[in-house]
């Protein structure tokens, strides 16, 4: 017997195994509490395919998540979450299906939805955009179907594959994770991430480097953990700046918001980005921010888009001796408004909706 309640079911890779769990996909994990936040009366149900590796249901602020610890490519795993998908169905009032990362998920939630007649968006957030995916065959996803996290996914997923996504809802945050602080900025460069190659940390590393020579008081700190840990370890005592650059380890995001409140430069070397939450997070503390990717067309004040190196090291040195530069909080885009977007593409907008 369905319930009266409307249902939304999103279909992940992955999510936090508990509500401790904080680093594991943050943007994801602020969507769903602005959903709850913004459509209380609505029963948002979270299927991880992979991660974490359980089959045991639990609840998540509330919130339903199935896991699968299905491998990659699996049918056997396929086929298992198709059946909960059916179950799902019967027992809830389904208003559609949302899959994160146009990959398996969006395969399954594609083809479950095409054949129970239910809404189906996928959010581009990333890699999935880039050249060499090979779902996007097997999915065929229409313009319309297709949801950018930014114009440079939108773009990027054009150029590879001939679709243009016909919805951009950018990344957003939660400000409220944000404690009123008036500290003294005494981190001159922070950057935060997993330390894989992708995120180019040597480039932070070599940055820092310059920017002693010219202020030789310079202090950094790099959080993260991940497969260069040891690697840039190396580097940093390599280049002798153990006394400048302090490689923090995997922190609690709350610290790393507090840190942010501290720093003055946050720089992001990446060298694909879908739209960083902790850029928009650094900007909301008040940090400057310095990025090789621009994520939308309009340029976002206090983040700084460099091609080069030399000219990342150039702005942070013309920003940290500018007795002008102001440290002040940046908040281009909200969570809150951009589950609201997300829902408006369902059709979804009850009467008990949260306003403000």
């Amino acid at each position: 017997m369905k319930h009266d309640q409307k249902a939304l079911v999103i279909i992940s890779p992955g999510f936090p195994k508990d509500e401790a769990d904080t680093t594991c996909l943050p943007a994801q994990q602020i969507f769903i509490k602005a959903l709850n936040k913004k459509f209380p009366s609505l029963n948002v149900i979270i299927l991880s395919c992979r991660y974490p590796f359980s089959r045991s249901s639990y609840k998540w602020y509330g919130n339903i998540v199935i896991p699968f610890n299905v491998k990659k490519k699996s049918l056997i795993g396929w086929v298992r979450l198709w059946r909960v998908l059916d179950e799902l169905k019967k027992e809830n009032d389904i208003i559609g299906l949302f899959s994160f990362w146009c990959g398996e998920c969006a395969f399954i939630g594609k083809y479950f939805g095409k054949r129970n007649s239910l809404k189906h968006f996928t959010w581009i957030l990333g890699q999935d955009a880039r050249k060499g995916n090979k779902y996007i065959p097997l999915i065929r996803p229409q313009s319309n179907e297709l949801i950018a996290m930014s114009y440079f996914l939108s773009k990027e997923f054009y150029k590879n594959y001939g679709i243009q996504p016909q919805h951009i809802i950018p990344n957003g945050i939660d400000t409220s994770l944000f404690l009123p602080r008036n500290v003294e900025r005494d981190i001159t460069i922070l950057g935060a991430g997993s330390l894989i190659a992708l995120k180019q940390y040597d480039v932070f590393i070599n940055v820092v480097k310059e920017i002693i020579k010219k202020m030789p008081d310079t202090s950094a700190m790099l959080c993260g953990k991940g497969s260069r840990q040891m690697e840039l370890h190396q580097l940093i005592l390599q280049q002798q700046l153990q006394n400048n650059i302090v490689l923090t380890g995997e922190k609690p995001h709350r610290e790393i918001l507090t840190l942010m409140q501290h720093a003055k430069i946050f720089l992001h070397t990446s060298n694909y980005e879908g739209f960083s939450t902790v850029c928009l997070e650094a900007l909301c503390a008040g940090c400057h921010v310095i990025s090789f990717i621009k994520p939308m067309q309009h340029d976002i004040d206090h983040w700084h888009i460099v091609e080069t190196k030399e000219e990342m090291i150039n702005k942070a040195l013309n920003l940290l001796n500018d007795a002008a530069t102001q440290y002040s909080c940046v908040f281009p885009y909200s969570m809150d408004a951009n589950a609201r977007s997300v829902m408006d593409l369902f059709g979804y907008n009850p009467t008990n909706e949260v306003v403000g």
